[in-house]
């Protein structure tokens, strides 16, 4: 079941480096290969709160079954689509039928194993959890460069076909109870798939479109807002809610947050290394591959030392030691220039991977720990759709926020290197000789080469302040932490506190 959410997790983002092989593979233009990424996380944040009721009521088995299969089944069609069109609907079939298996991991979990076992298990799933956006478009790139495009998809198959037949013939721990299927709310669960899916358009598109200056943006936002009125007022009203909000554990509410918080630094560095990386460095798919690797490699020495120490420790001092260890790794590249490479990455990397999973399992046990096991599926829905939507939330931020800073440095170099400036003339005569031997239009080649670099540092500038924006927001989340109740320890007998 791990290694089927690993695939449906990996897939969101293994598409992003290979994005401009698909539109050439698939003679699409620009504006259509987006949705190659965005109508899977469309669909797949949908499916994501609905797979807590569809497990309940069809049980575990038939419901992460026909998830896996689904989800294979997709993989072989996309990487066999011919036109784009198709390509766009495979994937938010993908994306829809993959997203039931991860909430079901984590329901599982809490559900099939007592506590004294969760020590194993929980570390396992946050691994898999965070390592596998960190390393999707590295893993993408490598796929890519190494055979073609379809292999991001063929890649899923015979792994597909595996987790398929081992969990109809091994997941038996759970009844189906058809009797939630009485009066579905197709109500709620139209105004979820509006609210949801609008919204993650709105996140999605808005930095490229100028959010409400684009009025598809502005009706998407309207359609969300009523979307989420209704679904709201039916998750409340309604006798079987295809989410219900009633959820009265505050427990469970802060690890949401804190859960939505990881999100945003999850997703956006995972983002923001290789915009840095591959824009600024110049660097190659492997070449980042093998930089981002010691985020990855310091997950997996991290996940099971951690499952250890939580069984003496607070969770909460694990919860603020990863999360500072988070806000200082982006601290440390505040720093950045544009000579950055391997080594000195190497040190934030290594606070970044090691806190990833000091803020997951902390916050799975602060979240799910203490609920009673009827209100497990229903809760792990909502938990991992507030990790998915932070990753929505902050890539929105991170984006907007990146232009803006861009745009802002980019004036203010303008103001120094000008045509007055002997820095600037300095530049400009050094270039215009190496072009001249290479009998090219010196000045004009020159003046451009000068505007290359001014961009590429006012970028750099724009990164710093990224890392900086994000270190703000992991670091004043330590001042909620102390209001937060103690969850049980992995490993303990009982559940109580």
């Amino acid at each position: 079941m791990v290694f089927g959410m690993f695939m449906s997790i990996l897939d969101i983002q293994i598409v992003s480096a290979s994005l401009n092989e698909i539109q050439a593979g698939l003679s699409a233009g620009a504006d259509e290969v987006t949705w190659v990424q965005t109508s899977y996380l469309i669909a797949e944040v949908i499916m994501i709160p609905l797979s807590g009721f569809l497990s309940r009521a069809f049980s575990t088995r038939y419901i992460y079954t026909a998830c896996a299969g689904g989800f294979t089944l997709m993989s072989f069609l996309c990487a066999h689509a011919t036109s784009i069109e198709q390509m766009i609907v495979f994937r938010a079939l993908q994306g829809f039928i993959g997203g039931g298996m991860i909430p079901t991991v984590f329901a599982s979990a809490f559900t099939v194993f007592p506590p004294s076992k969760r020590v194993i298990v929980q570390p396992i799933i946050g691994l898999v959890a965070t390592l596998a956006p960190t390393i999707g478009p590295t893993a993408g790139g490598y796929l890519t460069d190494l055979f073609s495009w379809h292999w991001l998809f063929l890649v899923n198959v015979a792994p597909g076909i595996m987790v398929t037949l081992v969990a109809w013939f091994m997941i038996d721990f759970d009844e189906p109870e058809l009797g939630l299927l009485k009066g579905f709310d197709w109500a709620g669960l139209l105004s979820m798939a509006v609210f949801l899916g609008a919204l993650e358009y709105v996140l999605e598109e808005g930095p490229s479109k100028s959010w409400f200056e684009e009025d598809v943006i502005v009706y998407a936002a309207i359609a969300s807002a009523l979307g989420a009125l209704v679904f709201f007022w039916r998750s409340y009203v309604s006798r079987n809610p295809i989410v219900d909000l009633r959820i009265r554990s505050g427990s469970f509410w802060a690890g949401s947050l804190f859960s939505f918080v990881l999100g945003i630094g999850l997703y956006g560095l995972t983002y923001i290394y290789p915009v840095y990386l591959a824009r600024v460095r110049g660097d190659t798919a492997l070449m980042i591959g093998e930089t981002m690797f010691v985020t990855g490699m310091m997950q997996m020495i991290s996940a099971p030392l951690v499952g250890r120490v939580m069984m003496t420790v607070d969770s909460r001092i694990l919860l603020a030691i990863g999360f500072a260890n988070f806000a200082i790794s982006c601290w440390l590249m505040t720093d950045m220039t544009k000579d950055w490479d391997f080594w000195q990455m190497f040190v934030p990397q290594l606070f970044r991977g090691s806190s990833l999973m000091m803020c997951m399992v902390p916050i799975n046990s602060i979240a799910m720990g203490a609920l009673p096991p009827q209100e497990m599926k229903n809760a792990s829905g909502l938990f991992n759709l507030t990790r998915n939507l932070g990753g929505a939330v902050g890539l929105a931020i991170i984006n907007t926020f990146l232009n803006n800073r861009w745009d802002l440095h980019l004036a203010r170099l303008h103001e120094q290197v000008s045509w007055s400036s002997d820095m600037a003339q300095q530049w400009l005569a050094t270039f215009t000789a190496a072009f001249a031997r290479l009998g090219s239009d010196a000045p004009l080649a020159a003046t451009r080469q000068l505007a290359a670099y001014v961009r590429r540092e006012a970028l750099v500038m724009a990164l710093s302040d990224v890392f900086l924006l994000i270190g703000v927001i992991f670091a004043a989340m330590l001042l909620l932490i102390p209001f937060v109740r103690r969850p049980p320890m992995l490993g303990a007998v009982g559940d109580g506190h």
